[in-house]
């Protein structure tokens, strides 16, 4: 028989989780980008391979996630983003979090907690890289040569959103009441 648990935490309990994280990113501060993206590789080939519970291993989609948008040359996160990215996955990096990973059931359990705030904070960016990926994913089964990067999925989002635009005004403006005379 499982156990389910549910955490809510307050706004303060998030501003202690980002100070956290703003210190994980200090400290950082003189590790590479590389090393970073590899120290959070890392975590999740640890997760992986233990015996970790199914709500933690759920999350590892988010960092992999993250960790694709910055190495996926056809997206090419913008350079503010980038940076965010890094300082969110920073975190990660480091060997020595809130509770030791050796300790069984809860060791990875501040790691999903984090992984959530990161998520709740770079929510645009992981949505917008998803959407991304979906598109280019349908492209490439109409076209497997198809050129996808950024500025095409960014070109074909904009056109879907004036055809909806114009549907939705169509719909909205009723030629016979325009032109009719009362």
């Amino acid at each position: 028989m499982s156990l389910s648990i549910n955490l809510d935490l307050t706004e303060d309990d998030l501003k202690h989780f980002r100070l956290i994280m703003q210190h994980a990113s200090s400290a950082a501060a003189h590790i590479s980008p590389e090393d970073i993206v590899a120290g959070a590789e890392q975590l999740i080939h640890e997760i992986d391979e233990a015996d970790t519970p199914p709500f933690v291993k759920e999350r590892l989609v988010i960092l992999r996630l993250m960790i694709a948008m910055l190495s996926d040359i056809e997206w090419r996160l913008p350079e503010e983003d980038r940076e965010r990215v890094f300082k969110a996955l920073s975190y990660f990096a480091e060997p020595e979090d809130l509770v030791p990973d050796n300790i069984p059931v809860i060791g990875y359990l501040d790691d999903a907690i984090m992984i959530e705030v990161v998520a709740r904070d770079l929510n645009s960016e992981i949505q917008t890289y998803s959407d991304f990926c979906e598109f280019r994913e349908k492209a490439r089964s109409a076209d497997p040569n198809a050129a996808i990067d950024r500025e095409a999925w960014l070109k074909a989002r904009r056109e879907e959103l004036q055809s909806a635009k114009r549907r939705s005004v169509a719909k909205t403006l009723n030629p016979k009441k325009l032109f009719s005379r009362s």
